[in-house]
């Protein structure tokens, strides 16, 4: 087991140094190019488990807890576990093309601590880095397609239409431990700015903001949304975006920056500039629980068009969800509704 760990470990490395995609235009055919670039290198055997019709039920199908590594309740799609060297880095490379830098170092360092987890708990066999999936939906280059990377704590999910990107929602990043806390890791924090920038928000309100904000002394077990399909607009609770200061507005559009930015530059900035077109000022933002380090607190933002979602709560609050969701787009649904409504199938 340590053997096919440690094996695993250096292409953590390689995925970090992947050339980046700032210097790309084109993101769903360099998406295209990097699916079919793996696609390539399958057997028939790898290719049956890898790939799905852009409309199986599988496409939605996901989840950020730990699922058996064999047989019933399984997760879909080809794992690490399963490709040559050379094929992995491959997935790697699929994946750059989606994430900006950032968010592809932090996707990598989430991975990594399978292996803090299965040194901390006595080499338990639910615990491995190589239990990373990928999964194609439709053929890549298509006039609609998706592709999907998905393990403990990670859910990456992309989908092309037309020659676009459309959605990069559900993105579910999360970190156990939150902080390691002994070993030659200790110190690391993956998910820092996702906790640490929304503290220092809700520490900067005042006493009148924070009882706007503030909707519950206790923090929920967990995010509320779980991993739902397909999700609502939760309860307009918290403080608006109009209701802050200058400096505070600038450190929530921060906040939302942390997550929408975990996707490559020209999609996020898209992103950015729907969320602000359905209106900044309809954007709530809303916190649980205390307010110190090591503690249990859950916070949410949330606009017309969008969810994220937060809750460190579990292991001593040493333990963090973290998702972005799209009311309308999440899977890219409602662009896949008007193709396949004027393009039959």
């Amino acid at each position: 087991m340590t053997k096919r760990l440690n094996a695993f470990l250096p292409l953590l490395a390689v995925a970090a140094l992947l050339p980046g995609v700032a210097g790309a235009h084109d993101a769903a055919g360099a998406m295209a190019k990097a699916a079919n670039d793996w696609l390539s290198t399958l057997d028939a055997k790898q290719r049956e488990t890898a790939t799905y019709q852009v409309t199986d039920s599988e496409r939605t199908n996901w989840h950020f807890i730990p699922k058996p590594f064999e047989g019933e309740g399984m997760r879909g799609g080809l794992p690490m576990r399963d490709m040559r060297q050379d094929q992995r880095a491959l997935a790697f490379a699929l994946l750059s093309t989606g994430l900006s830098h950032t968010g592809l170092v932090t996707a990598t360092q989430i991975m990594s601590l399978e292996q803090v987890l299965w040194e901390l708990e006595n080499h338990s066999p639910k615990r491995s880095p190589e239990m990373y999936y990928l999964s194609i939906f439709g053929e890549p280059g298509s006039k609609a397609w998706g592709w999907r990377v998905e393990g403990h704590h990670l859910s990456i999910n992309f989908t092309v239409a037309d020659g676009k990107v459309t959605s990069g929602t559900p993105l579910f990043f999360a970190s156990n431990p939150a902080e390691v806390l002994e070993g030659p890791r200790k110190g690391l924090k993956v998910l820092a700015a996702e906790e640490d920038q929304a503290r220092a928000l809700v520490k900067s309100l005042s006493d009148e903001q924070k009882k706007q904000t503030v909707i519950a002394d206790k923090a929920p077990r967990d995010i509320l949304t779980a991993a739902e399909s397909e999700v609502k607009a939760l309860e307009e609770e918290g403080i608006a975006y109009s209701a802050l200061d200058e400096s505070q507005q600038k450190a929530l559009r921060d906040l939302i920056d942390v997550y929408v930015h975990r996707v490559r530059p020209e999609i996020a900035d898209d992103e950015m500039k729907a969320i602000e077109a359905a209106g900044m000022d309809q954007i709530k933002f809303a916190w649980a629980g205390e307010f110190e380090d090591k503690t249990p607190h859950y916070y949410r933002i949330q606009g017309p068009t969008f969810l994220l979602e937060y809750a460190n709560t579990q292991n001593g609050a040493n333990h963090v969800h973290a998702v972005w969701r799209d009311f309308k787009g999440d899977f890219g649904r409602d662009v896949l509704r008007e193709h396949y409504a004027a393009s039959p199938h």
